[in-house]
């Protein structure tokens, strides 16, 4: 795809980033690298979720050296919800990509969800569930087995027809994240979820594109605390936003 796409012409890369100390610096610069090589513009925003290590300093570093990249420091670990919508906050360009610090879904997977985009689509999702999706390495069983339950939940109770939520590797539009984060009440896990309920909501049409993705055995979910945590968020979902007004701003 030319740079003369849209998205690649504006993006936002919003990065939260929890303890991320010894895989962030070199995603950054892989990152910075692909923007280079592609002449990409845009900025990288990283939003530093109340780390216990050096993830801020070292983010902090890379940016001394490049304007394309900030950081942001929230003020305690409140949640990687919460951690993107500050970053779709202060985000400056046309198009808000948000993906997770380890790239399990590479950065250049992008211009897959660019194609789509650049049809009329604001909200274009990566997934691991369709049929052109490529996982290099899978979970474990138990977390897969947890993801297939979670997904019936979702499907049934919030976004039926969307195969995987959960992949953090989202695009929209800067009008559609703000509306949308804008209203967004959950901060940890289950925040996708809910964004996709209310990018629904306000008449959004989601497309759901296959990415690649490669599990890090690093991950930072507990697979009971946060798994109870998200099944309860999701049951509320609906019940959070039943008075809102499709044409909300």
């Amino acid at each position: 795809m030319s740079p003369r796409s849209p998205v690649l012409n504006s993006l936002s890369l919003v990065i939260p980033a929890y303890n991320e100390a010894d895989r962030l610096p070199q995603s950054l610069r892989h990152i910075l690298a692909w923007m280079d090589d592609t002449e990409v513009k845009g900025e990288v925003i990283v939003v530093d979720d109340g780390s216990t290590d050096a993830t801020a300093d070292l983010a902090e570093e890379i940016a001394a050296s490049d304007p394309r990249v900030s950081v942001i420091r929230q003020p305690g670990n409140r949640g990687k919800g919460a951690a993107v919508r500050r970053g779709v906050e202060v985000s400056r360009e046309a198009w808000i990509l948000f993906s997770d610090a380890d790239l399990s879904t590479p950065i250049e997977d992008v211009v897959r969800l660019a194609k789509v985009s650049d049809t009329g689509i604001e909200v274009v999702i990566g997934s691991r569930d369709v049929s052109d999706s490529q996982i290099e390495e899978h979970q474990p069983w138990y977390r897969e087995a947890m993801g297939r339950t979670f997904n019936r939940i979702v499907q049934t109770f919030a976004v039926p027809g969307i195969k995987d939520t959960q992949c953090g590797f989202k695009l929209f539009s800067r009008e559609a994240a703000r509306r949308c984060f804008g209203h967004m009440t959950i901060e940890r896990f289950a925040f996708d979820v809910e964004v996709l309920f209310l990018a629904r909501r306000f008449g959004y049409e989601i497309a759901e594109v296959g990415v690649r993705w490669r599990n890090d055995d690093r991950s930072t979910v507990d697979p009971l605390r946060d798994a109870t945590r998200m099944f309860s968020d999701v049951m509320r979902i609906r019940l959070r936003h039943r008075g809102l007004s499709p044409d909300a701003p």
